[in-house]
């Protein structure tokens, strides 16, 4: 149900080395103490930001879906409001000079020709579908560029997508702290470290069992569950490192043989090896092979006439303060519905305040833990049959994800706050604010476009991000139009129906422009 996640550590760690690395990244880390005090102050003191938009995970597809992910945080473009501040973006390749000044000309209050000579794009110029920072660390000469491009090394940080051993020594390697967990705090984010976590604060989670390594040990974890719950009709299979929902398999328990049977082996095995995967063209062979290396867990799929699927943002300041940032409905899709595909804004009020406060025992103990960085808790909820709703903890990300980007180009934009105590965004107008996003706007039609054609489209039927009224669409990821036929977008609205209504008309829009041109 998440989004990306690391795969595989890789990289170097402190043993790796004749010197203790571990030492120097807590001491590069200390830097962000200052720092963060002076921007929390909005002060007008110079800073360099790194970002680094690298995925080490599981992506199936091209160097498009690669290039089109690293493109997608290019809302911290908005960052530059900052009238001292120098921004460094690395993409794996060249981004088109039309989709940066599209980015320049959202800032509000800001005079694009002040903030573009403070704006620095790198590029390893590499298509190859690998981690953004593992080709940077084979490049010791982009890396002194980039270094060069740091005025003050104590006033500069690294914002990476998603905190590996890779990540790790690019922040070493550039002398910077890194806004981002220390992957030591990998575990924590795994699907049978969360489960560890909730069992251990207190927060409602399905039913199962974890740090499962075999095939066997899937069997008899089922049977287990079965044994507690008789009625169970699926349960999830998920790896450790799954990513959308890719590393989940539905298993379907419904008309064996009675707990404790027999032939309760047997038919679970069965089962097992007809098991429905998220992912598409992954074998039986293939997910246990990934099992036996990364471990997973069996848990209940918990179901209901009334089902959501919300997640809540929060982030760890480095002082160490716990901030519930925001809530989301997902949307999600897939054979068996559980890859991400997009989200709304706000989660609704009648269980937002619930799963808030079962984020933030998650969020103290992760701060506890020397955690800082943003992070989300995903959850399902269903509606029991007194009307009250039930919540229950899927997974935690450690990294940011699906809602990040969305959630702070709503901010950026309107300078708005969300109050987690009613779960409302209000800009300082006084208006609400609400919006649905989407990484998975596409049809194979819409590889006709250009994004210089997609902006002409928008701004024809008045569809782009009006500042006055604050409302409208925001894009992002249309790098994949031409290839993938994708884009992403946020449509911001006044209210619930007004957000959704705009989402609906830019997609109908989309696809009216290019059937025409099939035509």
């Amino acid at each position: 149900m998440s989004e990306p996640k690391p795969a595989v550590e890789s990289g170097i760690t402190p043993q790796s080395r004749g010197y203790n690395l571990q030492d120097q990244f807590d001491q590069l880390q200390k830097k962000l103490v200052p720092l963060w005090k002076s921007i929390e102050c909005f002060n007008q003191d110079p800073q360099t930001i790194i970002v680094v938009p690298s995925m080490s995970v599981d992506l199936a597809g091209a160097g498009a879906v690669v290039q089109a992910y690293e493109e997608r945080f290019l809302f911290l473009l908005l960052l530059l409001r900052q009238p001292r501040a120098r921004l460094v973006y690395v993409t794996s390749q060249t981004i088109l000079p039309t989709i940066i000044d599209y980015y320049l000309d959202l800032l509000p209050g800001v005079i694009p020709s002040h903030a573009r000579p403070r704006l620095f794009l790198l590029s390893p110029l590499d298509a190859s579908v690998r981690p953004l920072t593992e080709k940077l660390l084979e490049r010791p000469r982009l890396i002194e560029r980039i270094r060069s491009l740091i005025s003050d090394p104590d006033r500069a940080h690294l914002i990476p997508y998603n905190t590996t051993n890779r990540e790790k020594e690019l922040a070493l390697r550039l002398g910077i702290p890194m806004y981002g967990a220390d992957p030591i705090f990998f575990p924590l984010g795994t699907k049978s470290g969360c489960r560890k976590i909730f069992m251990e604060e207190d927060v409602p989670h399905p039913l199962g069992y974890e740090n499962l390594a075999s095939k066997d040990g899937l069997i008899e974890a089922i049977a287990k569950v079965r044994s507690r719950k008789p009625s169970i009709k699926q349960v999830l299979v998920k790896l450790n490192e799954g990513v959308s929902g890719e590393g989940n398999a539905l298993v379907d328990l419904s008309g064996l043989p009675a707990s404790g049977d027999s032939a309760e082996e047997a038919a679970l095995e069965k089962r097992l090896k007809a098991m429905q995967f998220e992912l598409r063209g992954v074998t039986y062979e293939s997910y246990i092979k990934k099992l036996e290396e990364r471990k997973g867990i069996v848990e209940e799929r918990i179901a209901g006439e009334e089902f959501r699927s919300p997640s809540v943002q929060l982030r760890v300041t480095p002082l160490g303060t716990v901030e519930l940032l925001s809530t989301h409905d997902q949307m999600l899709g897939g054979p068996s519905g559980q890859s991400y595909l997009g989200c709304v804004f706000p989660a609704d009020t009648g269980y937002a305040g619930l799963i808030t406060r079962e984020a933030a025992k998650i969020g103290r103990r992760l701060a506890k833990e020397g955690v800082i960085g943003r992070f989300a808790l995903d959850f399902v909820v269903v509606r029991s049959k007194d009307g009250k709703w039930e919540p229950y903890a899927i997974e935690i990300n450690l990294r940011k994800g699906g809602t990040t980007h969305p959630f702070l180009t709503l901010q950026f934009l309107t300078d708005g706050k969300y109050d987690p105590e009613t779960a409302i965004f209000v800009a300082p107008s006084g208006q609400q604010k609400f919006f649905v996003a989407s990484d998975h706007v596409e049809s194979p039609l819409y590889r006709t476009l250009t994004p210089d054609d997609l902006f002409d489209i928008v701004v024809r039927h008045n569809l782009h991000f009006n500042q006055t009224r604050q409302t409208g669409v925001v894009f992002h990821m249309m790098s994949a139009l031409g290839e993938l036929g994708r884009t992403g977008l946020t449509a911001v609205g006044n209210s619930h129906e007004d957000a959704k209504t705009t989402y609906n008309r830019a997609v109908a829009v989309l696809d009216e422009e290019t059937r025409g041109e099939a035509r």
